[in-house]
């Protein structure tokens, strides 16, 4: 037989050990953060999930990340030795009237390369709409082209020479590194934010241009032989300005981590009489905070 005084001790004991447990629920509770909505919707049930909502509400603020790519450049070498032929032939009745100095001496090359890059940008959202800045550096890896050849015109000027010209020319052209400021739109759905961009760029490169000119003159039985005489130019750390658009998609796989796909148009001003533009196609990883 249990004696009363132990049944009184057994629920004495019970009833400190459940105060105690009681204490400690409360002050869990009492250190416990204050429960957001989406938490109480956890413990309801109904908890949905911000990726496969309408709207993915946490593309504002800052973002930072890298990207990697592949870019193909194409470098339009027509006039790049425009230049050099001019010099050459300055103050003569030839450059005067039929302008050799014009002539497309060298056709265009097309080069592909990778790019490896980091960017910064912030962005505005309402709603849907997300609008932001972007600024990004590329470095390219192996993104050069080069181009020669030869032409021979024979033409007649006023002063009654018949000419026989030829025009040896070769142009090279090697893109460093690039930077871009960027205005974004995109309309955000789920964990995805489609978007279209427009701005600036600016480039570094370095050229070379070199063109060599022949002219065989005759005027009844007085003949002439000029040169050959040739020009050259070389510029290293060149930098030209340009502009740039494209179409991108930031795809949310954490809150705050994000994946982009892009492709990027650049068109670069001339730099040594060449022209170059550079397309891109890059993948990135960035972080929102």
């Amino acid at each position: 037989m249990i004696s009363p005084r132990r049944r009184n001790g057994d629920a004495a004991g019970a009833s400190v050990r459940a105060g105690a447990l009681t204490l400690a629920a409360v002050g869990v509770l009492m250190l416990a953060p204050a429960a957001h909505a989406e938490d109480i919707d956890v413990l309801r049930g109904t908890f949905s999930n911000p990726f496969t909502s309408p709207t993915y509400r946490h593309w504002e603020g800052f973002n930072v990340g890298a990207a990697f790519g592949l870019a193909n450049m194409h470098t339009d070498f027509g006039g790049s030795t425009s230049n050099q032929v001019a010099y050459i032939l300055r103050n003569t009745t030839l450059e005067n009237e039929a302008r050799p100095s014009s002539w497309t001496s060298l056709p265009a090359k097309t080069t592909d390369g990778r790019s490896f890059g980091a960017f910064i940008g912030y962005n505005l959202q309402w709603d849907q709409l997300v609008l932001g800045v972007d600024g990004a550096y590329n470095h390219i890896s192996s993104l050069q082209s080069a181009a020669s050849d030869s032409m021979t015109r024979i033409l007649t000027t006023s002063d009654g020479v018949t000419h026989t010209v030829t025009i040896t020319s070769s142009s090279s052209m090697k893109l460093i590194d690039y930077a871009t400021l960027r205005a974004r739109a995109g309309y955000a759905f789920g964990q995805f934010l489609p978007y279209a961009f427009v701005g600036g760029a600016v480039g570094r490169f370095n050229s070379t241009s070199s063109a060599t000119v022949s002219d065989h003159q005759v005027q009844g039985l007085t003949v002439i032989d000029f040169g050959p005489v040739t020009q050259s130019d070389n510029r290293n750390n060149a930098v030209t300005g340009g502009f740039t658009l494209g179409l991108g998609i930031d795809v949310a796989v954490l809150p705050n981590v994000f994946l982009r796909g892009e492709w990027e148009f650049v068109g670069f001003a001339q730099v040594n009489g060449i022209r170059s533009t550079v397309n891109t196609g890059r993948i990135g990883l960035g972080v929102k905070f």
